[in-house]
């Protein structure tokens, strides 16, 4: 996947918020090997199992001229590596491995560490953001002292990436936890945040996991605790990635193209001048440009004489620029200015004295207009159903998120699945307590949980 600039723009407007978030609860960056040792990767189990048909290996290090095949390259029998390397799906086997060197005593934790890099899972169909073979993302690797602080840091997780996801992206969540047959392999415990696409479609936008003490075993990582007691250490990881791309598309999205919260656009505001650049159309807006920029807005001018108004205005339409000002000489003689909304396409004159804030207080309701209306999108396609036949109707002609009772049993599940491709997307966190009968087995449920196709 190549991610040109303005995507990867988007992708520095996350990661910075991001790191900025988990900076302020402790957290610190590092970096550790793409490559990781095929011995280590194996030393937990579940976690090896889980990610081995992912896995790219690397058998030789080296190439050489083919004899037979001139200009050509072959794998140099002579550089079989002694032991494969396994290009890093997910980072836990090296870090954890490096962690047993980094931890001896209880005044070395917690140990709070996120990394900023790529990953490789060879998936067998891609899509574009949501599923490729190489991915940006951040994962976290931290270590604990006791049971409690590590379940409580895998919490704090991911109350951040709900909180990221709402007030960041305007894309509403679902916290909950997610079923045995769902849980990240080797992990006691995934809590999940689930949106909702357009299409009704569910995407698991972010996941944290409580580890427990199966990698700390796993790899010997033992501490001395405040009672001098030797123990194994508690864990967590967690991971977003530029998956979060995919769900920002495919939430606000629509035909004329992007839609994007001012937040995370890398271009929040641009100024055509109409129908050309001139002298004093320049002069205003390069004084609109400079208030706005005062206010922390990200301003752009566009001053390509070569393409027309019109032209621009569907490319930063196309693009999801959240307001546009179009200015002309007329707008100058009568002190008005074009303000275009992207999220509404609503557009309306307003006085040239007054912009700067009228602009300013825009990104603010278009934000929230935003959230808003992705919610009410959510709320009208969550159903309640109770009988497997109505679920499997619903689920083909509606869409969204199904909350059902459950039996609890991976059996059931698999079979929900097998049949109509839906899956538990969490158990929600906030779950009451609600008698019931499963709507597959009929077996007795103590709550309800959602259910849905997913990318």
């Amino acid at each position: 996947m190549v991610i040109k600039p303005y995507g990867y723009a988007i992708w520095e407007n996350m990661r910075d918020q991001l790191d900025k978030m988990f900076k302020e609860t402790g957290h610190v960056n590092a970096y550790f090997p793409i490559f990781i040792p095929k011995s280590l990767f194996e030393a937990e189990e579940k976690n090896a199992e889980g990610f081995a048909k992912e896995c790219a290996v690397v058998t030789h290090y080296r190439l050489k001229n083919d004899p037979l095949n001139k200009g050509k390259l072959m794998v140099d029998p002579e550089a079989k590596l002694e032991e494969e390397l396994i290009v890093r799906p997910t980072s836990e086997a090296i870090i954890w491995n490096t962690y047993r060197d980094w931890i001896q005593s209880y005044r070395d934790l917690p140990l709070l560490i996120n990394q900023w890099a790529n990953v490789v899972r060879w998936e067998m169909r891609t899509r574009p953001f949501l599923r490729t073979t190489e991915f940006l993302w951040q994962e976290g690797h931290t270590a604990h002292a006791t049971k409690k602080e590590a379940i409580d840091e895998a919490l704090l997780i991911h109350d951040i990436y709900a909180q990221f996801a709402e007030e960041y992206m305007a894309m509403p969540v679902i916290k909950g936890s997610k079923s045995e047959n769902e849980r990240f392999a080797g992990a006691d415990d995934t809590f999940t945040i689930e949106a909702l696409m357009q299409d009704g479609k569910a995407l698991q936008a972010g996941t944290s996991h409580y580890l427990g003490q199966n990698f700390a075993k796993a790899f010997n990582v033992t501490f001395s605790n405040d009672k001098n007691e030797n123990d194994f250490v508690w864990a967590t990881s967690w991971g977003v990635s530029t998956r979060l791309i995919g769900g920002l598309i495919m939430t606000h999205s629509d035909d004329e193209g992007l839609v994007l919260p001012p937040k995370l656009a890398p271009i929040q505001v641009v100024i055509v001048p109409i129908p050309k650049p001139d002298s004093d159309i320049l002069e205003k807006a390069n004084e609109i440009c400079s208030a706005l920029k005062k206010l922390g807005i990200k301003v752009k001018i566009d001053t390509d004489d070569t393409k027309r108004p019109g032209f621009k205005f569907a490319e930063y339409e196309m693009k999801g620029v959240p307001v546009r000002l179009g200015l002309g000489k007329r707008d100058l003689e009568n002190n008005t200015i074009e303000v275009a909304r992207r999220d509404t396409k609503e557009k309306i004159s307003v006085a040239l004295d007054n912009v700067v804030p009228h602009v300013s207080q825009l990104l603010e309701d278009i934000q929230d207009n935003l959230f808003n209306r992705a919610k009410l999108f959510r709320e009208s396609h969550i159903s309640e159903v109770d009988t497997y036949d109505e679920f499997k109707s619903l689920l083909e002609s509606k869409g969204g998120f199904f909350y059902c009772h459950w039996d609890g049993t991976s059996e059931t599940e698999e079979k929900i699945k097998e049949e109509t491709k839906a899956t538990i997307r969490c158990i929600p966190l906030n779950m009451k307590s609600e008698s019931g009968l499963c709507m597959y087995s009929g077996k007795p449920s103590v709550g309800r949980v959602v259910f849905a196709k997913a990318y």
